[in-house]
């Protein structure tokens, strides 16, 4: 029997898997040392379908629980401890995904903002790929790639930070959402999307979202020169 043949419509995607244009991956919020097995390997997979060359974390690549300004979990591991764990769990990623963009997240500022509230020069801060020992992970507030912008996401969803800004947007931190939504109008288009999570929400650290809605375990791709997102759901 013969291979069912492509239709006309996807042609362009067989194309642009081959060529030199930018295939994002976007990897949702990880928490590390609070994600969840097999979400990696997940993110392994859809960087090899299709073919990714640049990979974005899209924030929050390490939860501080320890740390937070809410309540923390009394029987939870030690601030040294939770820090070794997340650096151990994070150089998996970084095997994996040795040259990668980090969006900054809220989690990921937590110590930043308590030494600022202390008051403790900045000069006394070591960088973020120091203490995570991710040399070749570039961290930064936002991240333009063909005329997409990618956000951690604190000020509101994908779908309204696209309108405000016109400007075709993805983003994180909201663990229970994952879409892709389009505004059109006479002379433009441009599409917000929720990345997902990768987060373990039976975790110690997630116990203040168990009485609400599951996580959204996935990540995304951007192809066609930042004019096709696609969600990707992980079966669980």
């Amino acid at each position: 029997m013969s291979r069912p043949r492509l239709s006309k419509g996807l042609n362009w995607l067989v194309g642009s898997l081959k060529d030199e244009s930018n295939r994002v991956l976007v990897i949702g919020d990880l928490h590390e040392p609070f994600c969840l097995e097999g979400y990696l390997d997940f993110c392994i997979k859809q960087k090899e379908k299709f073919n990714c060359n640049r990979i974005v974390f899209i924030g929050d690549v390490i939860d501080n629980h320890f740390s937070s300004y809410h309540e923390t979990d009394a029987n939870g591991l030690g601030g040294s401890d939770e820090l070794e764990f997340a650096i151990k769990k994070i150089a998996r990623w970084r095997d994996a995904f040795p040259v990668a963009t980090v969006i900054i997240g809220n989690h990921d500022r937590i110590i930043m903002r308590k030494a600022q509230t202390s008051a403790v020069p900045t000069k006394w801060i070591r960088e973020y790929k120091d203490v995570l020992e991710v040399d070749q992970w570039d961290f930064v507030d936002r991240l333009v790639i063909d005329d997409v912008q990618y956000i951690h996401g604190e000020a509101g969803t994908a779908r309204t930070k696209c309108k405000a800004d016109m400007m075709s947007t993805v983003q994180g931190h909201l663990h229970t959402q994952a879409y892709t939504e389009w505004v059109v109008g006479q002379k433009f288009k441009v599409f917000g999307t929720q990345v997902g999570c990768g987060i373990n929400h039976n975790s110690y650290a997630m116990a203040y979202a168990k009485r609400g809605k599951k996580p959204a375990i996935g990540c995304v791709v951007v192809l066609n020169q930042g004019r096709t997102p696609i969600n990707l759901l992980m079966d669980l």
